[in-house]
């Protein structure tokens, strides 16, 4: 038996953008109630032709004007928002130099070799890979092979994604629900802080956030009208997804199925043989590349980074996969804990979004979303089955209930950046909720739930204010009395006339966002690099907690480093403002335990300037600072930031390095990716990222000295237990061993404060 689809709550075409005027008009009414069951005129399929006779308008004319049902202010409104985005965020871009220079390395190498790029090498000669999948890697390694290596290549394709984020957001809620809708959501998304953070940084997360967010729309294209090829370009944006961050595109996978399999205006059957297709194109879309992976041949491809077995499968569902979330991650740094408990990679539990470590990246709005979420729910309570101004809701705001509690009680590494996954969906649910609510504003409730939602906004906006005291003392008043005053005028909004009552709105909505737009301001201000960064002022993100192993911290990793970097993208000389354990570079150091041989002293491998602020952590990485841009030997290593590579060690490196396979060699791959950055030669990342990577293995990298492949290894830098760190088990890792054979049978050779060992020349 077929179900026949609910026609009984039709979409409101007073709010479909693609309704041509030549068709016949549908009754326009407010936004669905669930009051009664009007009957609703067939709507005309979206993107409809003209009618006979009536000429197509030119395509300039439409991208220029829009559509023709819109207010004049529409197109230019979201021209403008696209633009100011664009500019905010490509402002002062170049202040971040290479920024994650562990990505930036395989950006680099991918440019110089298509094998590199393929696979996502850490260098060009393809010793090891990224620990993740190469897709956010292939736009910026473009760029660079065609504008040439540089920070505005690398970070500029980042910025496009962001302002492609915000135009996606648009277009969503302009379809079902009006272009303010677009207008507020897009805003609010571009000026959320660790959105602007990642936007402009060269992590995978900015092609994630973009993918998601373009997934979400697919699927509220295919609930119109149950056209399969929407559902079908979500698997394939879901699949991408995949292949930038692997099992995070995933997280919100279950809403949107459950939501389609239950609210799709088609049969039951059709429904399910729709998400299959939706499955099989995901499938394909992300496993084609995974395939080839696993069937080429283990000797003449790069080694898969972050994984024990050189498999991406394993990678795929342990380190990256159920590791992040039990916490059990093989080759890792350590876990976190669960159930509200406390670890290496802070606090779990319900308010984790909400705390010191990660509420300023992106809380701001999180409580005024959770209200209109519930407001638009229950203002569609009675609504068909099919209505998709209750689908949006439910899309939308299952993919941030969704993606919020794993993020809330994931006990494995966790950094703060991950958040700006959550700010397309926090932005949706902000723009449809107050749109429709303000369109029901006569009705006591949805006015008082308005009211509601800018004074939590308000509120939350001065407690996140009131965590750093210092920057910008009177912007918290300024926004606890604007909103409260705004939320005061939407009460009686009904008793004000329009103008009086747009203005409340309007001030409520400024309120809300200045707290988030200051923040973000900071961001842009300043350049960050490392592998841990944060958005807003020095103090915004502290990390709380025990510490890890050891005890000694407060908190796990430092992070936000913000460094300035000179013209070669290399650190400059950066002033720590968080609380430091000694050192003049590096993370700040907060304690003398935590990882294995904590107070070591270095072997002064950089030229000593190079350290990030510790503007957002009043603990960090335990071990004592050398002044070599790391920890020293025994601590944290190249782990967070790569060294600071002088022109004196840059000379000695690049000399006859096209003689060999590597220039040289260096325990872990920020370690690495330093030298090859400077010098534009392959230097091989022992280890991978933690230097904990079983590769090569000693017998190996003996061979590839034999053959004369590798001129000098770079010494330092890693995990604890030595140079090259030690393994879950205590025992001597690979990268460790072969830093002792190295040391005890090759010349050293000192330039500078930097220390190298010569592999063309034996000590015996």
């Amino acid at each position: 038996m077929t179900t026949q689809p609910d026609t009984s709550r039709q979409p409101d075409m007073s709010r479909q953008p693609d309704a041509h005027p030549s068709a016949e008009p549908a009754p326009v009414r407010r936004p669905p109630t669930g009051q009664g069951d009007t009957p609703q005129r067939e709507p005309s399929a979206p993107g409809a032709l003209p009618g006979p006779g009536e000429p197509r308008r030119p395509f300039l004319h439409r991208v220029r004007r829009g559509r023709p049902e819109d207010p004049r202010w529409v197109r230019p409104a979201f021209a403008g928002l696209l633009v100011a985005t664009a500019l905010l965020y490509l402002y002062g871009l170049s202040a971040s130099g290479y920024a994650n220079s562990f990505y930036s390395a395989a950006v680099q190498a991918g440019s110089q070799s298509w094998k590199a790029f393929f696979f996502g090498s850490l260098d060009s000669a393809n010793a090891i890979t990224v620990d993740k999948p190469p897709a956010s890697l292939w736009p910026m390694a473009l760029s660079v092979r065609i504008f040439g290596l540089s920070s505005w290549a690398i970070l500029v394709p980042e910025v496009v994604m962001g302002v492609a984020t915000v135009g996606v957001l648009y277009a969503a809620l302009r379809r079902r629900f009006s272009p303010a809708a677009g207008l507020i959501a897009g805003a609010v998304c571009a000026l959320t802080p660790v959105a602007a953070l990642m936007f402009r940084f060269n992590n995978p997360d900015a092609m994630l956030a973009l993918l998601m967010t373009v997934t979400v729309y697919c699927v509220i294209r295919a609930l119109e009208d149950g056209r399969t090829k929407w559902l079908v370009w979500a698997g394939v944006a879901v699949g991408f997804a995949f292949l930038a961050k692997t099992l995070q595109a995933f997280l919100i996978l279950p809403p949107l199925a459950v939501l389609y399999a239950v609210c799709a205006p088609v049969s039951v059957r059709k429904r399910f043989a729709q998400i299959g297709l939706s499955a099989g194109a995901l499938l394909v879309a992300g496993g084609w590349w995974v395939a080839i992976v696993e069937l080429w041949p283990a000797s003449s491809r790069p080694y898969i980074g972050g994984s024990q077995n050189n498999s991406f499968l394993e990678l795929t569902f342990g380190y990256n996969g159920l590791g992040r979330i039990n916490g059990d991650e093989t080759g890792s740094v350590g876990g976190g804990g669960g159930g509200g408990g406390t670890g290496m990679w802070g606090e779990t539990g319900w308010n984790r979004m909400f705390n010191s470590e990660i509420g300023g990246q992106i809380s701001w709005l999180l409580p005024a979303a959770l209200i209109l979420l519930v407001a638009g729910l229950v203002l569609t309570r009675k609504a068909g089955r099919t209505d998709l101004t209750r689908g949006s809701f439910l899309a939308w705001g299952g993919s941030l209930l969704m993606t919020m509690a794993v993020f809330s009680y994931m006990a494995g590494i966790f950094h703060q950046y991950y958040t700006v996954a959550l700010a397309p969906y926090i932005a949706a649910v902000v723009g449809m909720g107050a749109t429709v609510l303000w369109e029901e504003r006569g009705k006591v409730w949805a006015s008082l739930t308005l009211a509601g939602a800018v004074t939590a906004s308000a509120a939350w906006g001065y407690v996140l204010l009131n965590r750093t005291p210092d920057y910008l003392p009177w912007l918290k008043w300024l926004v606890l009395v604007g909103g409260l005053t705004g939320a005061l005028g939407l009460v009686f909004v009904t008793r004000l006339g329009r103008h009086l009552a747009l203005v409340a709105a309007g001030l409520g909505f400024v309120a809300a966002l200045a707290g988030p737009t200051a923040y973000t301001l900071s961001s842009v201000n300043t350049g960050h690099s490392g592998s841990i960064v944060t958005a807003g002022p020095s103090g915004a993100s502290t990390m709380g907690g025990r510490g890890g192993p050891g005890g000694g911290m407060r908190g796990g990793f430092p992070g936000g480093g913000r460094n300035q970097p000179n013209g070669n993208g290399t650190q400059q000389n950066g002033q720590q403002n968080g609380q430091q354990g000694g050192g003049t570079g590096g993370p700040p150091t907060g304690g003398t335990g935590g990882f294995p041989g904590g107070n070591q002293q270095g072997n002064g491998n950089t030229q000593g300037k190079g350290g990030t602020q510790g503007q957002n952590r009043q603990g960090g990485m335990p071990g004592g600072g050398t002044g070599d841009g790391r920890m020293g030997a025994g601590g944290a290593g190249g782990l967070l930031n790569g060294a600071n590579v002088g022109s004196a060690a840059r000379t000695l490196l690049s000399k006859n390095a096209d003689d060999y396979t590597w220039a040289a060699a260096a325990i872990g791959s920020q370690n690495s990716a330093s030298y090859q950055l400077a010098t534009g030669k392959p230097v091989m990342a022992i280890g991978g990222f933690n230097g904990t990577d079983p590769s090569p293995t000693l017998a190996q990298f003996k061979k590839y000295v034999a053959d004369g492949r590798i001129h000098y290894f770079i010494s330092g830098g890693g995990m604890g237990g030595g140079m090259g760190g030690g393994s879950a088990s205590g025992t001597a890792s690979a990268s460790s061993r072969i830093s002792s054979w190295v040391t005890a049978n090759f010349k050293k050779v000192t330039v500078g404060s930097a220390t190298f060992y010569d592999l063309t020349r034996p000590t015996s």
